[in-house]
């Protein structure tokens, strides 16, 4: 097996273990991250109605580089001031299958700072 398509599915299988255990409801919807080579993206979704209420990407905000901390940090300001502006004062983090580190953890500490708890 390729070593791009193993770790993927590795990620497949911590995401299903995360996934399993996490809900997102209209009290508490789920801040789900998702980061690619390039780009940082986040949501906040309401689990029970299958809606995404708040998002934030690289991609949306045109940063030139997507894909460093400091885009990360940015991003979980913006999803941070849509969720607020939705109503949104406590979610359930998602980190998707990825480490709790670098990026994930940027965008993470970022939305703490921006009024979101978890």
């Amino acid at each position: 097996m390729q070593a791009s398509r193993l770790k993927n599915t590795r990620r497949t299988r911590r995401k299903a273990g995360i996934r399993k255990r996490l809900y997102g409801t209209a009290d508490q919807p789920r801040l789900t991250v998702f980061r690619s080579s390039k780009h940082v993206y986040a949501q906040v979704i309401d689990d029970s109605t299958g809606k995404t209420l708040a998002s934030a990407s690289s991609v949306a905000a045109k940063l030139d580089n997507g894909a460093t901390v400091e885009a990360a940090k940015q991003i979980g300001n913006k999803v941070a001031a849509a969720a607020k502006e939705a109503g949104i004062e406590a979610v359930a983090f998602d980190r998707n299958g990825f480490r709790f580190h670098g990026r994930v953890k940027a965008l993470a500490d970022a939305a703490r700072e921006g009024g979101l708890s978890f």
